[in-house]
């Protein structure tokens, strides 16, 4: 262990995968790995128990596989039915290597498009393995009868998505998350039926129960009744999403949060990349104070639409359709020639903020404060243009593709986006940090495993549009169920914990005073008003762009705001009975540590890379400048105690099936 650094963590030992096979091409790793695990015996698996937290496509699909695989398997989420888990929001579609139009795919294609979008922060290993089983999840959600868009041959159709140059992407219209969460839900449900799962609506996980250094159950809150609960199993599984919602403003529901992996990993599991946030290039802009939520609108849209901003700032008032073609700057079609509308997230909303700041953005202008805290008004939108393609394809052609979305559009802004470009602006979507995990999806905490957008696997620094939905479903339909049997089989021997263990009374209790100091708090302001002071913080300092000062800053704000909660926070109603506020609070106090983790791992990785842009590392053209000598690792964070800094694993990043070199998508 190192000394304090910077006044804020330590540095730690150095981690490793040990899961992955490598003494065989990358090709043949994820059979090897399948036939070097331990297997349980059919009439065994029904003397194990499984804990699967989330019902998303990652949960469902782990859930549902599981239980047809004959484990007695329980399923907590907390909204009222499996089917109403977030997944249910991805509109643009599924990415697979099926090379369905002949332009050039192949698995091996897809993990280089993988991995280079990422910006070379992925682990090979984990995103080959994507890559390969991409294919059969298709497959799978075909036979579960999911509507994937077809040609007019009976075909599955295929469009683009950022980052990449051929056509990989499956879809069902503009509601693929909610087509293939209900492949899933069904699946689920069947095994509900069955007798293999049972489920645990409108419940929360709060806890994670650690005995003898194994996950072993966790602690749960009705969120009906507020009565807490622990459930023990043999292993667990966290599907539970990510963490964007500590900015406040974000595209995620307003559900979700981070406190089940939040909770394990103060119980010892690492926290990897933490600072690696998605910015997502198309969504409604902000249009006030009083917004809880913003809206995403697909990146599939980006086939099709034309991004653009007026080239002279005079001409920003102008109603758009009276901008001639010749005043108006495509300036992605202009900056990257080879990729135009469709680079990756990441630069297309790094551009979209560069065009807003030197002050050609569009639409009304809203408050904000610069770099040094003044405040000012800011125009925050650029156009996205479907005229030329009307004009090319016919307006029945672009309905019968974004018909769903266009009418959400209009829905929200008045905006006829047939008539009139949408007006756009990147918000936080998605996390690519989460809990660090092997090739088996397990923790560094033995029986504690964790699935889609919970773990930190597969996406880097920036996950490539089409890919949540990829790893959600590969994850949960064909990677746990076919390494925790290594882990289970063990479990048969070491038997059932005990009841009686101390860990599990003291993770009940530590739950039960949390709450007790919660439900005290009798002071003026609402949990809300904490987590938009949190979101403001985050989103000025940490950001599409993170700056030395600005971090440190964020990081004293962040502590004083925790502080005055603790002073000035008002929860209302009862502990045991509905109670949202005491449900908020809980998820705040969890937002305002991981606030200052992430602030803390941006400060330390003074690269930019992906999502994550530090304004003292770009090149001479505005474009993101990693440096591969210093931070060509993941940063595995481990908890180090209460008011104590965190500690610091690095695990080395090795590239041997694809060289290293800087993005261009120029």
């Amino acid at each position: 262990m190192t000394e304090l650094i910077d006044g804020l963590y330590l540095q730690g030992e150095k981690i490793a995968d040990t899961k992955a096979p490598h003494d065989v091409p990358i090709a043949q790793r994820w059979e090897q790995r399948k036939f070097n695990a331990n297997l349980v015996n059919p009439a065994n698996r029904r003397k194990l128990d499984v804990i699967v937290v989330g019902s998303g496509l990652a949960g469902g699909a782990a859930a549902a596989s599981l239980g047809e695989q004959g484990y007695n398997v329980k399923c907590f989420f907390y909204q009222d039915s499996a089917r109403r888990a977030h997944s249910i929001a991805a509109q643009g579609g599924i990415n697979a290597a099926k090379n369905y139009r002949n332009d050039g795919d192949s698995v091996y294609r897809l993990f280089y498009d993988t991995v280079k979008g990422g910006d070379y922060r992925a682990r090979e290993d984990n995103v080959y393995r994507l890559a390969e089983v991409s294919a059969n999840i298709i497959d799978q959600c075909v036979a579960q009868g999911v509507p994937f868009a077809r040609e007019y041959g009976g075909l599955l159709d295929n469009r683009s998505f950022g980052g990449v140059q051929v056509s990989r992407t499956f879809y069902a219209r503009g509601q693929t998350g909610q087509q293939l969460l209900i492949g899933a839900y069904q699946a689920l449900e069947r095994q509900v039926h069955a007798g293999t799962v049972k489920e645990y609506r409108r419940h929360e996980m709060v806890e994670l129960i650690v005995v003898d250094g194994r996950a072993r159950g966790i602690v749960t809150r009705d969120m009906v009744t507020g009565k807490i609960d622990t459930h023990l199993a043999d292993a667990v599984v966290l599907c539970t999403g990510g963490y964007g919602n500590v900015f406040f403003l974000s595209t995620n529901a307003m559900g979700c949060n981070a406190t089940a992996i939040w909770r394990a990993y103060r119980k010892g599991a690492y926290f990897a990349n933490p600072c690696y946030t998605q910015i997502h290039p198309t969504c409604i802009p902000q249009s006030g104070d009083f917004q809880s939520k913003l809206t995403l609108m697909s990146e599939s849209l980006r086939n099709d639409g034309r991004i653009w901003v007026p080239k002279r700032a005079e001409d920003c008032d102008k109603d758009p359709r009276e901008i001639p073609e010749e005043d108006r700057d495509y300036y992605l079609e202009r900056i990257y020639p080879a990729f135009g509308n469709l680079v990756p997230r990441d630069i297309a909303s790094r551009q979209a903020k560069n065009m807003c700041d030197e002050g050609r953005g569009v639409g009304p202008a809203i408050k904000e404060r610069d770099a040094q805290g003044n405040e000012r008004m800011m125009r925050r939108g650029v156009y996205l243009d479907f005229s030329e393609a009307i004009g090319r394809l016919g307006r029945d052609a672009v309905s019968a593709r974004y018909g769903n979305l266009f009418e959400m559009y209009q829905r929200i802004t008045g905006d006829d986006p047939y008539e009139v470009p949408m007006r756009i602006y990147p918000a936080v979507h998605y996390t690519m940090g989460g809990l660090w995990v092997d090739y088996d999806l397990e923790s560094n905490i033995p029986g504690l495993y964790v699935a889609g957008e919970a773990n930190f696997s597969d996406h880097g620094a920036n996950r490539l549009g089409a890919s949540a939905l990829m790893q959600g479903l590969a994850d949960g339909y064909f990677v746990l169920p076919d390494t925790m049997n290594d882990y289970l089989a063990d479990m048969l021997r070491e038997g059932k914990v005990d009841p009686d263990a101390p860990e599990i009374a003291e993770a009940r209790r530590s739950v039960e005073d949390r709450v007790e100091r919660l439900m005290a708090l009798r002071g003026t302001r609402s949990v809300d008003d904490f987590h938009m002071a949190l979101g403001r913080i985050m989103w000025e300092y940490c950001g599409m762009e993170r700056r030395d000062e600005g971090l440190r800053e964020a990081i004293g704000q962040i502590r004083a705001l925790k502080e005055e909660f603790w002073r000035d926070a008002r929860i209302t109603g009862e502990a045991m009975e509905l109670n949202q506020a005491l449900e908020k609070a809980g998820r705040l106090l969890d937002f305002f540590e991981l606030a200052e983790l992430m602030c803390i791992d941006a400060l330390h990785r003074r690269e930019s890379c992906g999502g994550h842009f530090r304004a003292e590392s770009q090149t001479p053209e505005g474009e993101a400048l990693r440096h591969d000598d210093e931070f060509l690792y993941v940063a595995a964070w481990e908890w180090g105690g209460e008011n104590q800094p965190p500690i610091l694993h690095k695990e080395d990043l090795i590239y041997k099936d694809i060289e290293l070199k800087q993005r261009s998508y120029k």
